[in-house]
């Protein structure tokens, strides 16, 4: 196949997924409505105030999967990732409407991984070995290598999931991600990764305008759930083997925010002793927020955050190894004084109000309460 004939796939998927998910955004829009898949305001951890229809997803899958069944190369694996796929937006669909318990979702994610996994061979085989004195570059992971690939599909599945609570936020995130895949596929010649990240992007694109605040419409479980199990589960099609030294850290960077923010939440919740799939207002995008940022704002800084970590991610495959290792530590330290700025901030708000509540002097509201009881019944002497 010629490199223009794949360009001209690559874009041809990119922009028929665009179009095809928004123009599918509006009859969906209405269909929710009709079904009852609306998400309404009742926690703290709701950022809108009016309730809002939330199967925005379905309208990003109805994109991609026209664009795939056109412009991809649909051999067994990726049949296996699209029954997979078709299995996770199934079960968003009925969480939208009808509130699912964790369980159960949890149990038919582990389905829909196992299904590419033991199916359509899709196993993190390799895995960079990280022992110094080793000649080998990787460590094979042997019978390991079918529940470490289905606990990475179901975590980063859950992980999008988990972002999912600003106005375009998650698509957005997803987009960078994909797009980045994208380059990284057509910097290793992987063609068939390329057309699928086209078509993941632009059906994300194409869904933004009505999901940018003020959103109209939610992509809802529906969207995130699927979007994460795409993102994973293409990852190990390429970006787990391509390089000997790195191979671990290209799809962790690509996937670096829903990562940092899944992991920080298992273990809040753990260490305040519930359990780890409790909701609670403590993600990335909630203490931006209480740090007096306004919703497009905070999305605003997320996205530079993925955006920087996938353009690592793209320099990493480009570059030499000692200047991508060099790379690698810099971006992790940034990532580090980041996490630390966010919440260090926050500890600082939260010691300030404290210490202005200190301040307040009750006894002295009450000593000036006194005096204007004091002043009322003087007047009321002088009048009489």
């Amino acid at each position: 196949m010629s490199e223009y004939r794949v360009i001209g796939m690559v874009v041809a998927a990119f922009i028929a997924a665009g179009i095809l998910s928004y123009l599918f955004t509006p009859p969906v829009k209405r269909f929710a409505h009709k079904i009852g898949a609306i998400d309404i305001p009742k926690d703290s951890r709701r950022m809108h105030k009016k309730p809002i229809p939330r199967l925005g997803g379905l309208a990003i899958f109805g994109g991609f999967l026209c664009a795939i069944l056109l412009f991809g190369q649909l051999d067994q694996t990726m049949l296996c990732v699209l029954l997979g796929a078709t299995i996770i937006v199934a079960l968003g669909i009925f969480d939208d409407v009808l509130a699912l318990g964790a369980k159960l979702k949890f149990v038919v994610q582990i389905i829909a991984a196992a299904i590419p996994v033991c199916v359509g061979d899709l196993q993190i085989k390799l895995f960079t070995n990280l022992n110094p004195f080793s000649d080998e570059p990787f460590f094979h992971l042997g019978i390991l290598a079918i529940p470490v690939t289905i606990i990475w599909i179901v975590g980063i599945t859950n992980a999008v999931n988990l972002i999912d609570g600003l106005d375009g936020l998650a698509v957005g995130v997803s987009s960078i991600a994909a797009i980045t895949m994208l380059a990284v596929a057509l910097l290793t010649g992987n063609m068939a990764i390329a057309i699928t990240m086209a078509a993941l992007a632009g059906a994300c694109i194409g869904f933004m305008p009505y999901n940018l605040n003020p959103a109209k419409i939610f992509m809802g479980d529906t969207g995130s759930t699927f979007l994460g199990y795409m993102l994973a589960t293409v990852s190990i099609m390429g970006l787990f083997k391509f390089y000997a030294v790195i191979s671990f850290a290209v799809p962790f960077l690509i996937l670096g925010l829903p990562i940092f923010d899944t992991a920080n939440a298992i273990i809040r919740r753990v260490a305040a002793g519930r359990s780890p799939m409790s909701p609670d207002r403590g993600h990335v995008h909630h203490k931006l927020i209480d740090m007096g940022f306004n919703q497009k704002q905070a999305v605003a800084i997320l996205y530079a955050i993925s955006a920087t970590l996938g353009l690592t991610a793209v320099v990493l495959t480009s570059s030499g190894e000692v200047k991508a290792i060099v790379l690698l530590l810099a971006v992790l330290a940034a990532i580090l004084v980041g996490a630390c700025v966010i919440y260090g901030a926050e500890h600082w708000t939260k010691h300030a109000h404290a210490q202005e509540e200190e301040c307040a002097d009750p006894a002295g509201e009450q000593d000036v309460s006194a005096l204007q009881e004091s002043d009322t019944q003087k007047e009321t002497k002088n009048d009489e």
